[in-house]
């Protein structure tokens, strides 16, 4: 007998070479005591950064709307100034949101290759408390502080 494995558990069908998704409580967070980037973890992470990179792609999509509305012709030079203050400041925050969606992707491809949750200076694990707080860290908090004060001294020159 051969088993059909295009579906998964549930009798979905899944994408073939697709992982089953793995189970994930709503009250779930990482912890401590339990092995460094196990399954859950992982997941717990991926959906994080999806939901993550899902917000900032609507908040983009109404920005961009907002900005073809307010698009119109304002007679008062002073609330014309206004609009444009306002309009490059959109930008930069939408140019911002660009840069940190890119890590996003980024910080998901990690998760694919098995690299996530690690330093990429040290190769020592980042701190959960870490990772829950900024999921697109590379660095470990050490490292981080390292990099930051070899900048800041190179700034001073």
């Amino acid at each position: 007998m051969t088993v059909n494995n295009d579906f998964d558990l549930s009798g979905e069908y899944k994408e073939p070479g697709m992982k089953a998704e793995t189970f994930l409580p709503e009250d779930y967070r990482p912890a401590e005591d339990e092995p460094f980037m196990n399954e859950r973890q992982l997941e717990y992470f991926r959906r994080k950064l999806i939901a993550w990179k899902n917000d900032l792609l609507d908040e983009s999509k109404h920005t961009i709307e907002g900005l073809q509305d307010s698009a119109r012709a304002v007679p008062d030079i002073a609330d014309r100034a206004s609009e444009e203050t306002d309009r490059a400041l959109e930008l930069r925050t939408r140019d911002r949101q660009r840069k940190l969606v890119s890590k996003i992707e980024a910080a998901l491809r990690r998760i694919e290759n098995g690299e996530y949750g690690y330093c990429e200076v040290t190769g020592e694990p980042i701190s959960l408390k870490r990772l829950d707080a900024r999921p697109i860290a590379t660095m470990s908090l050490e490292a981080q502080e390292r990099h930051e004060r070899r900048e800041k001294v190179h700034r001073d020159d």
